[in-house]
């Protein structure tokens, strides 16, 4: 069988499609890269705002029109939260809940099986040979190491999609891991609703996961997916005396605002995330720390929010993810006073958005002249002589060489800037 597998959102959801695609694989599979080519579409959806909600119904709508007669699974955030909205979508063949999702490739053998007539699946059952390994296990794999969230913020409709917190065994994540590295991995992402947790019910740490993976594996770049501020404790911080751990923290604050992030419930105050930062670069050399951001949240007063740009600029992050408030139905703060107009909220955005750009840019020229190591990736689809590649510390790095770049970390002069990453000489 023939599968296509897109996904939608986080880079949770990315990672559960990796896993189906090596689960679909080792099941006998192909994994093709076009939709057109597919006996088996299979969409992991997303729910986090209405935009969400809104590019999961496109994804859903554009892969039937591309291919007719391919089987059309839907899984995911949206799946799991709005069924009903995903049924009244002509030629969804099934909807798997989030719960059920470990045991997607079962159920679309057996949809496989009891599929018939017009949409019958050109069957092939046999093991094939698949690109799965040049396109998933090389460079850099996202690996999910926990789901669930037993946190309550007054925005998040994740915990509710997503149920409560459920951790990986650590030697399941090692062997995974193992995996990856065998098939010529050079970075792996962990990641989750919220790794800061891993472990709590199975008597272990993310800590001592991280550890055990730097000390068992070769991996040679291990990278940490979004971190809540308190669960980075100063013995978590101490990992980064090791190279192969990379030098990025996403840290979401969500508002600068000390009043708007009551009303959120979240469990950290604008110093303690400020102290907090301080420490880490302190202890971190040129680490790079990257944040998440909500504007127009209710109740959010222009001074709110002149507060929180205020804030958000003396913290001279490297980058900004900008969301505008998306009430999700079921939250607590769906149903508050005092809802931003949707023109403000846009207005806010712009101007985050706008600091954002500054914000990073003056993180990026720190480098200027300097040389990292970059891992690259794969050259670009129009010039092949084009490559991106990341640094530790996630500075998106542009090169042109006529070499092989891909899936190599090689020592980079960072030499220009442009909106979003810099410009790089390759040392040959």
């Amino acid at each position: 069988m023939r599968v296509y597998l897109e996904s939608v959102g986080c880079k949770l959801n990315q990672s559960e499609i990796e896993a189906l695609a090596r689960g679909f694989v080792q099941a006998g599979h192909r994994v093709v890269q076009a939709s057109e080519e597919a006996d088996l579409c299979v969409v992991n959806t997303c729910t986090v705002t209405h935009v969400a909600d809104k590019k999961s119904r496109q994804m859903i709508r554009r892969l039937r029109r591309a291919n007719p007669m391919a089987c059309l699974i839907v899984t995911g955030c949206y799946a799991e939260m709005s069924p009903q909205e995903i049924r009244a979508i002509d030629g969804v063949d099934l909807i798997v809940g989030n719960e059920d999702k470990e045991h997607l490739v079962e159920l679309a053998e057996s949809l496989e099986r009891e599929s018939s007539g017009s949409r019958a699946l050109a069957l092939n059952l046999k093991p094939q040979t698949s690109n799965f390994k040049l396109q998933m296990g090389h460079t850099r794999a996202f690996v999910k190491i926990q789901d669930g969230c037993n946190n309550r913020c007054a925005y998040c409709i994740v915990s509710l999609a997503r149920g409560r917190e459920r951790s990986r065994p650590p030697q399941e994540i090692l062997a995974e891991i193992e995996a990856l590295v065998a098939t010529g991995g050079k970075e792996v992402v962990l990641t989750g609703v919220h790794i800061g947790g891993y472990g709590r019910d199975l008597d272990a740490s993310l800590g001592q996961l991280v550890e055990d993976i730097l000390a068992e594996t070769t991996l040679p770049r291990l990278r940490l997916s979004s971190i809540e501020p308190w669960d980075l404790e100063p013995s978590l911080l101490r990992l980064w005396e090791n190279p192969r751990l990379c030098r990025h923290l996403h840290l979401p604050l969500q508002s600068g605002c000390d009043a708007t992030l009551r009303r959120m419930r979240r469990r950290h105050t604008t110093s303690q995330y400020a102290d907090l930062v301080a420490t880490a670069r302190r202890l971190i050399p040129d680490l790079a720390v990257t944040t998440d951001l909500i504007v127009g949240f209710p109740g959010e007063t222009a001074e709110e929010f002149a507060t929180s740009l205020s804030f958000v600029e003396k913290m001279e992050f490297a980058r900004l993810h900008v969301f505008k408030y998306s009430a999700r139905p079921g939250t607590a703060a769906a149903e508050m006073p005092h809802q931003v107009p949707y023109a403000e909220k846009k207005r806010r955005s712009e101007a985050m958005l706008g600091l954002a750009r500054e914000c990073s840019q003056r993180f990026h020229r720190k480098f200027l002249g300097r040389r990292m190591e970059v891992l690259w990736e794969k050259p670009g689809q129009d010039d092949k002589r084009t490559w991106s590649g990341l640094t530790d510390n996630y500075i998106r790095v542009m090169t042109n060489s006529e070499l092989d770049l891909a899936n190599t970390i090689i020592s980079t002069k960072l030499t220009g800037l442009f909106e979003g990453g810099m410009r790089g000489e390759v040392a040959v």
